[in-house]
């Protein structure tokens, strides 16, 4: 009986942290590879010829593991640490070459957040808030990996999220970037509302935040010298929770098949 000859392989590997940063095991599957996430360790594995045919193939796989990393962070603000790739050539009689790469993609966010469970008389629960945020973690950022490499506007909105918890003394002038560059995007506030089903009032809302009142983290500071102040807990959370939200409208529209002309 004949069996398949054995084939030089390639295995990448990262490591990221924390170890908790995905909180259960992902697997990402694409066509032509699938990477396996388990705890503080990244892998997948290619075959040799179609690796070496593929010169980008490598800096795509870090890319996508990146974008879904940071459509993560959107959930739980969390400082994270991806290394660069570990390569190693597998042989088909087992000897392995392995070559180490400097470490780098670096992102440092803050905040984490507080776990509830909630449970009936018979102790049986019936709201898990970490469950539901390991779920949301997931498809959030399956839909920022599947989108981001191709998509501009996306990446400068993640770009300004991220801004906006490495740099805390300006963060809802970052957050309001995420609106202002839907309205450049869209042409104009009305056009974006309409397609990505946003409301009058949590626009302007999220305007009045971040522009109008005197918080030294938003936009217009210098109008309210006098009389201007830090924001408050409840107000930050609430900008980020805006510029959130408008970034889950914008994945939806993009599944719904919507492009920006």
């Amino acid at each position: 009986m004949k069996t398949a000859a054995a084939e030089t392989e390639v295995l990448l590997e990262w490591t990221y942290s924390p170890r908790d940063f995905f909180e259960s095991e992902i697997e990402v599957a694409r066509s032509d590879y699938t990477v396996n996430i388990p705890s503080s360790a990244i892998s997948t594995r290619l075959r040799a010829f179609e690796f070496d045919a593929d010169d980008g193939i490598r800096q795509r796989l870090h890319d996508a593991l990146f974008d879904l990393m940071c459509g993560v962070q959107l959930v739980t603000r969390k400082p994270f640490q991806l290394s660069k790739s570990r390569l190693t050539r597998i042989e088909p009689d087992g000897r392995r070459h392995i070559f180490v790469e400097p470490e780098g993609a670096v992102l440092t966010l803050s905040g984490f957040p507080v776990d509830t469970t909630v449970t009936d008389a018979s102790v049986k629960v019936i709201a898990d808030s970490k469950q539901e945020r390991i779920n949301g973690k997931a498809e959030l950022a399956e839909l920022v990996a599947k989108y981001s490499p191709e998509d501009d506007l996306l990446k400068s909105m993640l770009q300004s999220y991220s801004t906006s918890v490495s740099d805390p003394n300006n963060e809802l002038f970052h957050l309001y970037e995420v609106r202002d560059a839907l309205s450049t995007a869209f042409g104009g506030e009305a056009k974006a509302r309409e397609a990505l089903n946003i409301s009058r009032d949590a626009w302007s809302r999220f305007g009045q935040l971040c522009n109008d009142e005197p918080l030294r983290q938003g936009r217009h500071r210098g109008k309210n010298f006098e009389s201007r102040r830090d924001a408050s807990e409840a107000e930050l959370r609430e900008g980020r929770a805006a510029a959130l939200a408008m970034i889950n409208a914008y994945l939806s529209f993009r599944e719904r098949g919507g492009k920006v002309k």
